[in-house]
């Protein structure tokens, strides 16, 4: 369509907008995406990624062939609104958290497929911190691993032996039974999964300084201040990737 309605050598200038408030992120897509089309084009962001600004703010400019601007302009704000959902909702979820908490917020490996490095750059934008990249970045060992080990203590003795010193082995707990075990075991990471905020305090207090601490499973914004307050060190929310609605940003040409 725009070869058919816009003239090869005409120039255009657009404006990218916020049409709501929202966190930005995912700026340096853009600039990849007009590489591809048209390295020509001037892409410039006036506002950095981690920003937050409100409904009707310009982020950003494009500027060039009027017919490479409109090819480009649905891929970029496919991801911009994408990531810059991310991270509107990271942002909210750590605001959740509290001010007054040394509990960290961080991502899952419950990703976009294709998008994973861009949507924990986002994540990190909105506040939030990263956990595992990928399976080599440190040991989890869930209860699908324990199961087909024989038990926490065998999956652990296992991936110690295997493991480099480096990393830490991780264990998925939704008993307190289990939590002991994994203590005997070794663990240098407990993940709470899907406790009750009462039970998530007794685990926390069981453990102390033995272990880190991760709380994870039913994680909602409106659950977060309660599971900080139970003294837990890390929440893991994969909401933060699979479900961040995206957030609303337009091309505003420039007549």
């Amino acid at each position: 369509m725009t070869s058919l309605c816009v003239p090869e050598d005409a120039p255009g200038r657009a404006a990218i907008v916020a049409r709501q408030t929202l966190v930005l992120a995912g700026s340096a897509t853009t600039h990849a995406i007009f590489d591809r089309v048209d390295p020509r084009t001037r892409v410039e962001f006036e506002v950095q990624d981690g920003t937050e600004v409100e409904a009707g703010t310009r982020v950003g400019f494009l500027e060039g062939k009027a017919r490479s601007l409109l090819k480009g302009e649905r891929t970029a704000l496919n991801f911009l609104q994408r990531l810059s959902g991310v991270a509107t909702l990271t942002r909210r979820a750590v605001r959740a958290l509290g001010d007054d908490t040394a509990c960290k917020l961080v991502d899952t490996r419950k990703t976009t497929p294709g998008m994973r490095a861009l949507e924990k750059a986002a994540v990190r934008a909105g506040g939030g911190h990263n956990h595992r990249f990928g399976l080599f970045d440190g040991v989890l060992i869930k209860d699908n691993h324990i199961a087909a080990a024989g038990g926490i203590q065998k999956a652990v003795e296992a991936a110690r032996a295997r493991a480099h010193h480096l990393l830490r082995i991780e264990v998925e707990c939704d008993r307190l039974d289990q939590v002991d075990e994994a203590l005997t075991a070794g663990a240098d990471v407990i993940l709470l999964d899907n406790m009750s905020d009462e039970k998530l305090a007794e685990a926390v207090q069981r453990i102390g300084s033995r272990a880190l601490t991760e709380a994870s499973g039913g994680v909602t914004v409106d659950r977060l201040g309660r599971l900080a307050a139970a003294g837990v060190q890390f929440v893991s929310m994969g909401a933060l990737t699979h479900s961040a609605p995206a957030v609303d940003l337009g091309l505003d040409w420039d007549a």
